[in-house]
């Protein structure tokens, strides 16, 4: 091996160690972070769903619409009559579709001025914290107890 790669391979090394201590430093503000933006986003996600609930009850329509088949989408499809006698098959999917089978006849409430805002009757926003808060609270679970164990290790082990 030359001198000239032996060097640049010594600079990748040093580099790569380097690196490697700084991620390492970092890494309890990482996790914890993730954990952080995580919940942010829940928490605008259900906001979210708050304000489509909020705008449904202000000009509340009640109709049965059918659940359609379309395996290939992570939303559930749904086809109902509007006020004008239209079909109406909201782009999204219906907010709360869990338990919904394709082909299944159920009750939506969609919002007059806009039917793309639809959900299944009885459902709010509500119907999504129980589960929204299991899912952050094992979020916060492994992120943080991470976050603790790496920074316990460290202390451990020393500066």
């Amino acid at each position: 091996m030359t001198s000239g790669a032996g060097e640049l391979l010594a600079d990748v090394r040093s580099t790569s160690r380097t690196t490697g201590r700084a991620l390492h430093r970092g890494l309890v503000r990482i996790l914890v972070g993730v954990a952080a933006v995580v919940t942010v986003l829940s928490v605008v996600a259900f906001a979210g769903a708050v304000v489509d609930d909020v705008g449904i009850a202000r000009n509340r329509v009640v109709t049965s619409a059918e659940v359609l088949d379309d395996p290939g989408l992570s939303r559930t499809l749904i086809r109902f009559v509007d006020l004008d006698g239209q079909f109406v098959v909201p782009e999204r999917g219906v907010h709360y579709p869990r338990g919904l089978t394709a082909g299944q006849t159920i009750l939506v409430e969609y919002e007059s001025s806009n039917p793309e805002n639809v959900r299944v009757a009885g459902r709010t926003a509500a119907s999504g914290l129980l589960p929204m808060a299991g899912g952050l609270l094992a979020v916060w679970l492994v992120f943080g107890g991470a976050a603790y164990w790496v920074r316990r290790r460290r202390s451990q082990d020393g500066p």
